[in-house]
């Protein structure tokens, strides 16, 4: 019987030790403020599913859903004012 192994070399070059480098960290940190806006939309949206939405739920989700617009906006504003600041 034959054993099976790989054959080819390995792909990467380093090996991956499972944590995530600076530059990712940094990347998190930065997008922190929209992921926490999103979740905070999830959290209301799911408050409305075993019941039907109150003008008080439709209230809170449309609040949640202005947040994420505007961290979504304002991320894409300071992303762009960084290549800008670095192209000029």
């Amino acid at each position: 019987m034959k054993s099976i192994a790989a054959l080819q070399a390995v792909v990467t070059a380093t090996p991956f030790d499972g944590e995530p480098s600076d530059a990712e960290l940094d990347a998190i940190e930065t997008e922190m403020p929209l992921i926490l806006a999103e979740v905070d939309l999830l959290d209301a949206q799911i408050m409305t599913l075993d019941r039907p939405a109150s003008e008080l739920d439709v209230r809170r989700i449309r609040r949640a859903r202005h947040r994420v617009l505007a961290e979504r906006r304002d991320l894409t504003n300071r992303a762009g004012t960084v290549l800008t600041d670095g192209a000029a």
